[in-house]
């Protein structure tokens, strides 16, 4: 039983880190389903700017009200507490700069094609999360490049000479034609879907029913 898995997440969405180990661990639980697992990309917020903005007041301006400032405080308290069992360290109160992950997404997109699309995601998402570094700078991108083993100047240059930005933007803008409007989405074998950072159990439930579904249309890999 093959699963073609397109896991459709931001990476600058604490969800979606905690949907990329979740789904690992419903993989590692269904060992009966063979899983191709692809990263497609998605912007919560396409309208940042290349350079980013700064964190506080970009979070401010969107949360006004005395009730929404206390359901986020909830909600990261909540992700704290989410992230501590599945060994993830959210440190949300050291994160300066609210990056735009698109060329972030290159970065994946290209990891991907080497075999390193996971270790791009988990390299990005503790880069951001624990570390508050500004994955939206190429400098960062170019270290984090390193630390999992491409090609360092390979991806300076890439990411200068703008290479894949048409594809990627494309591929974002698909998914939210399709209707996608919160990530993670877990979409498998282009027959079904799930959304949101569910629980492992439920995730490998998903799994398995995608399994046992008539092949339909399945991507082969990255898009070209």
């Amino acid at each position: 039983m093959t699963v073609a898995l397109e896991m459709v997440s931001d990476l600058v969405c604490p969800w979606c880190w905690l949907g990329l180990r979740r789904i690992q661990a419903a993989m590692a639980e269904a060992p009966e389903v063979e899983v191709k697992l692809f990263f497609r990309p998605y912007e919560l917020d396409p309208t940042i700017p290349p350079g980013g903005t700064d964190y506080k007041s970009y979070m401010s301006a969107r949360i006004t009200s005395p009730e929404g400032r206390e359901r986020m405080a909830m909600m990261r308290q909540a992700l704290i507490e989410y992230g501590e069992a599945e060994n993830i360290p959210f440190r949300f109160d050291a994160i300066t700069r609210r990056p735009s992950s698109f060329d972030a997404h290159r970065l994946v997109r290209w990891a991907q094609g080497q075999g390193k699309g996971a270790a791009a995601k988990e390299a990005l998402f503790t880069a951001y999360f624990r570390d508050a570094r500004d994955i939206g700078q190429h400098s960062e991108l170019v270290s984090i490049a390193r630390e999992i083993d491409l090609d360092p100047d390979i991806v300076r240059d890439l990411l200068a000479s703008g290479a894949d930005t048409d594809a990627v933007r494309a591929e974002a803008d698909t998914f939210r034609e399709m209707g996608i409007s919160g990530v993670p989405t877990y979409i498998a074998n282009r027959r079904v879907a799930v959304q949101g950072a569910e629980s492992a159990e439920k995730l490998v439930r998903f799994l398995r029913h995608a399994a046992s579904l008539l092949p339909q249309e399945r991507p082969s890999g990255p898009p070209a």
